[in-house]
């Protein structure tokens, strides 16, 4: 008996220094992985995109009055992009003086940072290059990988985001320093196995040139397109839907978006736009978290911009979901 309990000892004692070994390991890799310098593209746009020189003439502005309505023009836009599409307040708070995209002891911490012009903000020094990397690649401005899910943002256009921009800038400053992205010990582990994928690793290319003006707001299937790329880092590039890349291991799995039997196939643009507005499926249930967070915002969209998505989403090939 003692010999067995000798040996039971001996191979407890094995298993945890693999165990040990195996999450040093993983620190190491994560650490690695977040470390390296990815190489982006570097692009410059005005912000705000001036006005074109005809309205100019017509209205007759000077070159104060035409930057003044340019920038309110910008801001407005920018807010819609905010309050519609982009969903920036979920990790960087309703102030954008810094949120909570992660807390876990296993996971780790990841919080938003402050992205106001206060004492603690990070992008006050920031140039619409830098804005770029980290908005649109998920490369921080010093070249390592940043915690932005920026695969939803990588086809924003350069006026979208420097709208976007001019509408952070126009809101109250906040005073707030952001502790630093810091991974548990699963976060780590994740992070190494590439079951936490990085946002900068998931779009791959960065040197592709992006749009400089979005399409046309109208009911194309080309504006359609454009705005359903904020759809992919869930529903998945193809929009068939499956298990959400880094998604909380307690999502559901999101839902096939092409027109199939037996889902959107069967749906009406009424039901679409219940889903959209008020987090309803066709038989009265709500929608399940995160889509139910997501319609909070999907609910300020225009009637243009519901009626482009729905066009472009029903003439996808209906595709089997991933999962």
């Amino acid at each position: 008996m003692k010999k067995v309990l000798k040996l039971l000892g001996i191979l407890l004692l094995v298993l945890v220094l693999l165990g040990a070994g195996g999450l040093l390991w993983a620190r190491f890799a994560a650490g690695a992985k977040l470390s390296r310098e990815i190489a982006t593209h570097e692009v410059g746009f005005p912000i705000p995109f001036p006005l074109d020189s005809a309205e100019v003439a017509e209205l007759a502005l000077t070159p104060e009055g035409a930057a003044a309505l340019a920038l309110e023009r910008a801001v407005e836009r920018g807010r819609h992009l905010v309050e519609s599409r982009y969903v920036c307040v979920e990790c960087h708070g309703r102030d954008f003086g810094g949120g909570v995209m992660v807390d876990d002891p296993m996971l780790g911490r990841l919080l938003g940072p402050n992205i106001t012009a206060g004492a603690g903000g990070k992008t006050a020094a920031y140039t619409p290059a830098d804005w770029d990397r980290i908005v649109r690649h998920g490369v921080k401005p010093d070249g390592r990988p940043g915690a932005m899910p920026s695969e939803d943002f990588r086809l924003m256009s350069d006026e979208e985001l420097s709208d976007v921009i001019a509408y952070i800038r126009s809101v109250p400053p906040v005073d707030a320093e952001v502790a630093p992205v810091k991974l548990g010990p699963l976060g780590n582990v994740l992070v190494a196995l590439g079951e936490l994928p990085l946002s900068a690793d998931i779009i791959g290319e960065h040197q592709r040139p992006h749009l400089a003006r979005p399409p046309v707001a109208e009911v194309t299937l080309e504006f359609g397109e454009h705005l359903s790329a904020v759809c992919s880092g869930c529903h998945l590039p193809t929009l068939a839907g499956g298990k959400v890349p880094g998604g909380d291991p307690s999502w559901p799995p999101s839902a096939n978006l092409t027109p199939v039997p037996g889902g959107l196939g069967d749906w009406t643009y009424e039901d679409f736009v219940a889903a959209m507005r008020e987090g309803r499926r066709p038989d009265g249930t709500e929608l399940q978290y995160p889509m139910s967070m997501v319609a909070s915002y999907t609910r300020s969209m225009t009637d243009t911009e519901l009626s482009a998505l729905w066009a472009y989403l029903r003439s996808l090939p209906p595709t089997a979901s991933d999962g």
